[in-house]
């Protein structure tokens, strides 16, 4: 992510500007974030004396970066944004990322031998809602007593984080706006990852070893992938906030996590030799101080039992700096809630898993029409809930991996005017009828799949196993008459096709005229089959459902190698001939050919029986009256008002 592709924040172009400066042989003053108490706080001033100086004011060389970039190049200072700053922690931990937020790095340093070529001016690339953007600041930087006292680096003459947080402050409208937040939120504003907040005592992790095991594996393989990961523990009461614990750990205070790997406890004497390995993890405190004092802190006898080769390989230090490994078991254990954010690959050019994405812009919107309507609030409001957004999508697989991301504006600039909050945002997911096109108006033959959890954060994810088929999705606020806009993202293994359903019903068209309108709603769902003849003596039969009306048709995925099959199998038909019959055949898929194996006509009206229906199989053409082997079980809706379903 080059900065020439980002949006300039606020129309501000880096480039002109600094071209500018030059020009005129000015220090850049940036006029949307000047140098004055608004761009510090709202409510709570700093204490002490604020005055706001450039590097070159507080270091004889001053430098974006120094020896290069670290984890431990970071503190948080007088600010309570431990969140944001151990995500720049995490970020530091890769350099490609890193190097898309903090671009053009040799250009905008400081030269030493060139002074007239330092400005004042820097920038900095952020992901949000959906879009890079480019922060265009000075470097004017808050200090007290010559002090920087924010978010500051272990060198004095390192600035690329006091900088970074100064740009990410500006788009927060202040540096108090900062004070309390999401490490996973800062970490998506940094990459465009996907978050997925984990709770660890829902997921019984601290004492069930088979689910700890596989969330193990499932971070490692995050870590691995370039994913960042980072975790807390949530205080009990407001009493507890940053109190620590008898191991010195901190509630209510971001983690960021630096490492994940299985440790070997002994030295190989030969290559064959195995070993035992014990699952370990590695966290850095914001703090640069404060750490683990239990099993495997820094000076524990446990690390007795580890070669000096692998304490050297792990870099073991003995010093409190914030950084300190801890065994899998024990962090389960002491941590309550963890931020999982996954660096998704949509590139072809890789090695691992590529995924297809999907995003798409929408809006709760209000409106005093049912129709028109699109902020009807969670389930919780049946009245409402279908005049939502809707989006439609497909799983092409016989079973699919998808991952859905809900997001909504970051509302941190209007904490001013006390309107910071975010609002409770979730999903639903329905299976549907495999060839629905129009809006959903309620639940008849359609399942309901997955609800995601509702929640205030500014970011909702769900991953989930869908079988083959159709899907419409839902998203929400948890209350109805709620306005906002918000991202939804799709990640699947071949493409969705997501997009929005807008029409309620067909439309009408000149050709009604001839060929008759639209007066019949019909819904179809085959749930199984039973007692079929055998068309194979190998493998019983490859059954399949074919369902049709006029001049539509629905085909089922095959199920193989059995004389009963659940199909739950949903069709949707719209009818301009209400007399015609709705046919449901059965097909075995052969290798040369497919034969048909029976099938039922079924002629509805709304006065229809809305149960699931068992019916005996018949022959076609003229043998329609003829019995075949088998049964089928159906149910069918029907309605003439088109707009029911």
């Amino acid at each position: 992510m080059r900065s020439t592709t980002a949006k300039p924040f606020r129309d501000q172009n880096y480039f002109e500007l600094k071209q500018q400066c030059l020009e005129e042989g000015n220090l850049f003053e940036d006029p949307e974030f000047p140098a004055c108490d608004a761009s510090l706080f709202y409510n709570t001033p700093p204490q002490g004396r604020v005055e706001w100086k450039r590097p070159q004011e507080l270091s004889e060389d001053p430098h974006l970066v120094v020896n290069g970039i670290s984890s431990h190049d970071l503190h948080q200072g007088k600010l309570g944004n431990c969140w944001f700053v151990a995500a720049c922690s995490c970020l530091a931990l890769r350099q490609n990322l890193w190097q898309k937020v903090v671009p053009d790095v040799e250009e905008q340093d400081w030269v030493s031998d060139k002074p007239d070529q330092n400005v004042g001016i820097f920038h900095f690339c952020f992901w949000r809602f959906g879009e890079w953007i480019d922060v265009v600041i000075d470097d004017r930087l808050p200090t007290v007593d010559n002090e920087l006292i924010y978010c500051h680096s272990n060198d004095r003459n390192e600035f690329w984080s006091a900088l970074l947080e100064k740009a990410y402050a500006k788009m927060a409208g202040s540096y108090e706006a900062l004070d309390g937040g999401n490490t996973a939120e800062a970490i998506v504003d940094f990459t465009g990852a996907v978050a997925e907040s984990i709770d660890m005592i829902d997921g019984h992790y601290s004492h069930d070893i088979i689910e700890r095991a596989k969330l193990f594996e499932d971070l490692l393989k995050v870590q691995r992938r370039e994913g960042l990961i980072s975790c807390y523990i949530m205080p009990s009461s407001s009493d507890e906030f940053e109190g620590q614990t008898e191991m010195g750990l901190v509630k209510g205070h971001a983690y960021s996590v630096t490492e994940i790997l299985k440790m070997p406890l002994e030295e190989k004497r030969v290559p064959w030799q195995k070993t035992k390995k014990l699952f370990m993890i590695r966290l850095r405190n914001p703090w640069g101080k404060s750490e683990w004092n239990g099993p495997w802190s820094d000076s524990s006898e446990e690390w007795k039992k580890v070669s000096q080769a692998e304490r050297k390989k792990l870099r073991l230090t003995i010093e409190n700096d914030g950084e300190f490994w801890m065994s899998f078991e024990d962090w389960c254990k002491n941590f309550t809630d963890v931020d999982v954010c996954r660096i998704v690959n949509t590139s072809f050019f890789s090695i691992h898993k590529t995924w297809e994405k999907k995003m798409i812009r929408g809006e709760w919107k209000k409106n005093r029409d049912p129709m028109l309507n699109r902020a009807g609030g969670c389930l919780n409001n049946p009245a409402t809930f279908f005049q939502n957004p809707q989006y439609v999508f497909d799983v092409k697989k016989s079973q699919d991996k998808v991952m859905i991301c809900l997001q909504q504006k970051d509302k941190r600039i209007y904490k001013r005017e006390g309107k910071g909050d975010n609002l409770v945002i979730g999903f639903e997911i329905f299976k549907v009828e495999a060839n629905r096109e129009y809006r959903m108006h309620k639940v008849t033959v359609q399942e309901k799949m997955a609800t995601s959890m509702y929640i205030d954060n500014r970011m909702v994810f769900s991953k989930l196993c869908l079988k083959e088929g159709r899907y419409v999705l839902i998203p929400t606020t948890f209350r109805p008459d709620t306005e906002a806009e918000f991202i939804l993202r799709l990640f699947t293994d071949v493409p969705s096709e997501l997009r929005e359903l807008t029409l309620h019903r067909p439309r009408g068209a000149c050709l009604d005229v001839l060929r008759g309108f639209v007066a019949r709603v019909s819904q179809v769902k085959v749930h199984s089959v039973s007692r079929l003849r055998c068309q194979d003596p190998y493998i019983g039969a490859n059954p399949y459902i074919v369902i049709k009306c006029e001049n539509q048709k629905v085909r089922s995925p095959v199920q193989k190698s059995t004389l009963s099959a659940i199909f739950n199998t949903q069709a949707i038909f719209y009818q301009r001939n209400i007399a015609s019959p709705i046919v449901v055949q059965v097909w075995h898929s052969g290798l040369l050919c497919d034969k048909f194996m029976g099938q039922v006509r079924i002629s509805v009206s709304p006065n229809y029986p809305r149960s699931l229906q068992k019916f005996q199989l018949q022959d076609r053409g003229s043998r329609e009256d003829y019995d075949m082997p088998g049964h089928i079980t159906i149910k069918v809706v029907t309605s003439d008002d088109l707009v029911e379903f």
